[in-house]
């Protein structure tokens, strides 16, 4: 029995079908019975429960072979740092509690700072706690800047006629679609080649600065003259909540994006065979970005 977290999210989703797929056991967790309907349709065992609720997670792990460890973000909490800590205390007691040998993590280049990087603070922690459980072999998949960061810019392209984002233009980051996480996870839970505490950073196909980024989407798009803007923290933090984030949010993700623009976040191995992935941003623009952003035109 293998069990998988966020199960309907981006990455946990290609990892709950990736096992299933492969006829394994396969027990879901998610906040919302309703959306674990599809994967239980295809065989997996349903398993709703709050991220932070301990003694759920430990009913959950039990008898588990494995686990898919990540924290499903709450964008409107107005203490996203604490929410992150009290999941991790959770997950970590429960995997303690019941046993677990083996888990992939999903956390982020960056993990390796214990401060200044926004969220990604949280997911040092969560490597740390992991880290402490006695028998508990753990593999923390450090991934790059998600392609799915870039779809929000829809609807400022839609309004604005632009992009806009707090990178630098010129920043060449390691973007990765979230697919090619849940691939890679789906296979290091089947072979459970790991052992005691490991790090694989994943670096995506290549990297791209924004300004590349925003010539892919224009291209797609049919709009070459498409323009990336990079405006002041003091013009993207309301336009942040304005999306839906809390205050709080927002500032972390200012800061994140601060420590990457400084260089303070970096990936710390060299791009090789093992951390490179097969999606190319074309490939995700053509395949997400461009139906989503034609659906919205014909609904404006």
């Amino acid at each position: 029995m293998y069990v998988v977290i966020g199960a309907t999210g981006n990455t946990g989703n290609i990892v709950a079908r990736n096992l299933i797929a492969k006829g394994q056991e396969v027990r879901v967790i998610g906040r919302s019975p309703e959306r674990l309907r599809t994967l239980a349709a295809q065989g997996a065992e349903p398993f709703a429960c709050d991220i932070t609720d301990a003694g759920a997670l430990t009913k959950a792990f039990t008898n588990a072979r494995a686990v898919y460890a990540m924290m499903p973000p709450d964008l409107t909490s107005p203490d996203f740092r604490a929410h992150q800590d009290r999941a991790t205390g959770a997950i970590a007691a429960a995997l303690e509690r019941a046993g677990v040998k083996h888990a992939v993590s999903l956390s982020s280049i960056g993990a390796d700072k214990t401060e200044k990087t926004g969220p990604v603070v949280g997911l040092h922690y969560l490597e740390q706690q992991l880290n402490r459980i006695a028998g508990l072999n753990v593999l923390h998949l450090r991934a790059g800047y998600f392609m799915e960061n870039t779809l929000p810019q829809i609807g400022i392209i839609q309004s604005m006629g632009i992009t806009a984002g707090p990178l630098r233009p010129d920043l060449k980051v390691p973007m990765i679609a979230t697919r090619d996480i849940g691939a890679i996870a789906a296979e290091a839970l089947l072979k459970l080649n790991f052992t005691s505490h490991e790090t694989r950073e994943l670096l995506g196909q290549r990297d791209l600065t924004m300004t590349e980024v925003t010539a892919v989407i224009g291209k797609a798009i049919k709009r070459p003259t498409l323009a990336y803007n990079h405006p002041p923290d003091e013009q993207l933090r309301p336009a942040l909540t304005q999306m839906g984030m809390s205050l709080n949010v927002a500032n972390l993700l200012l800061e994140m994006a601060a420590s990457l623009n400084s260089g303070y976040m970096v990936a710390l191995e060299k791009r090789s065979a093992q951390n490179t992935t097969p999606t190319s941003f074309e490939t995700f623009v053509a395949e997400e970005f461009v139906p989503r952003f034609q659906g919205k035109s014909a609904t404006a």
